[in-house]
């Protein structure tokens, strides 16, 4: 009999799942576009040459190696030597540059006196990535141009080239990246946006077919369809949805580390069971929130809000040590962040399981945390009372 009713039960979820195109849109198509968006946007691995410009007016030898030492770097392309401040300002505004570099009026005769000139460079930081690249290149060429001049007046003054070297950079300094040594932004961005793209859009859906039910009234028949149980009429529902979030986001990992060859330092196994607590974590939050709020405006909106504020809040991009202690709490309520914990640690550092334990047990409270609302649940969909 109860192999009956739960039969039913995923009869009826699943008719509901295709009984309308947004959901398959929301769960399929949404997450493979954003990854082959993502991957094809950063197949470069590191945004380079970034549209900028030259102002030199010494117009001598010196000025010109340096024009040639900056258009060699390969973070800035230098489109145009323009002749003015006031041009060069107006193509930053307008869009066609992000920054330029502006050799000032008699460089080459106050290099050689010893009167110390000076070299400004502008970066629009609007725009983060190709401002921060920018300034960078220009930053790198300013001090590899003053380190020269500095080299040259030493030796000039009779100090050995390598004894002058060494008072320039007494302490060389060796960086490792670890972890993604490549600098690739694919491996970082890609990896972090597509599972926060997938865990919203489960999250929205679980939200939206739940509250549904209740705001047309159907809620009765589904639970009766469960046979009088809150937890199997979820089951019924939720398990078509939960299979095929799994399956496109196990698609989306085969696109990234098979297809693409991401880093994945460990087992292939462990970023799919991450994957898939995470699909599962994201419909038990989903379910926690109709629990409290029964309300489909309410719950898709909160489900979306803390699904686009996952982006910042679970800590991609700043860490939650260095955020204000009333905002990084939330970050531990997001079922994505614990699957971005779990990427650093395994296909990245590829450290042993055991030391990532805490996180996978994270995902499997979040089912427990939504089953202690079911009996709240149970009474609005036995009883339905819709609030617009």
């Amino acid at each position: 009999m109860k192999r009956h009713i739960l039969i039913e039960s995923l009869s009826r979820g699943f008719r509901t799942l295709v009984s309308r195109r947004v959901y398959l849109v929301c769960l399929i198509l949404v997450p493979i576009a954003f990854t082959l968006f993502f991957i094809n946007m950063m197949d470069s691995g590191l945004p380079l040459k970034v549209p900028s410009a030259v102002v030199d007016l010494d117009n001598s030898e010196l000025s010109r190696n340096v024009t040639r030492t900056l258009a060699a770097s390969e973070l800035v392309d230098i489109n145009d030597k323009l002749e003015s401040f006031h041009e060069a300002s107006l193509k930053v505004r307008g869009g066609e540059i992000f920054g330029f570099f502006m050799i000032p009026a008699d460089f080459q005769r106050k290099a050689i006196s010893g009167d110390n000139p000076t070299i400004t460079y502008y970066c629009n930081m609007t725009y983060f990535v190709p401002g921060t690249l920018a300034f960078k290149g220009f930053k790198t060429t300013a001090v590899t141009t003053a380190g020269g001049l500095v080299q040259t007046t030493l030796v000039s003054n009779g100090i050995p080239s390598e004894t002058a070297g060494t008072l320039l950079q007494p302490v060389v300094i060796q960086q490792q990246a670890i972890g993604n040594p490549w600098m690739n932004y694919n491996y970082y961005l890609t990896n972090s946006f597509v599972p926060g793209i997938i865990a919203l859009m489960v999250a929205l859906v679980a939200a939206y077919t739940i509250c549904e039910e209740i705001k047309r009234g159907s809620s009765v028949e589904w639970l009766r369809t469960g046979g009088g149980s809150m937890l199997v009429a979820l089951t019924g529902k939720l398990i078509p949805q939960a299979v095929t979030g799994i399956a496109v986001g196990i698609a989306c990992q085969a696109l990234m580390f098979g297809f693409n060859h991401f880093p994945l330092n460990c087992p292939t196994w462990h970023m799919v069971l991450a994957m898939a607590l995470m699909v599962l974590a994201s419909q038990a939050f989903a379910v926690t929130v109709c629990c409290l709020l029964p309300n489909l405006r309410f719950a898709v909106s909160i489900c979306s809000l803390s699904g686009i504020l996952a982006f910042s809040i679970a800590a991609f991009s700043f860490p939650v040590e260095a955020m204000y202690p009333e905002i990084g709490v939330f970050s531990y309520i997001l079922p994505v962040r614990y699957y971005f914990l779990i990427y650093i640690d395994q296909a990245l550092n590829g450290i042993p399981l055991y030391y990532s334990r805490f996180y996978y047990i994270a995902l499997l409270i979040f089912p427990l945390v939504a089953l202690v609302g079911l009996p709240r649940l149970k009474k609005h969909c036995a009883h339905p009372i819709y609030l617009p």
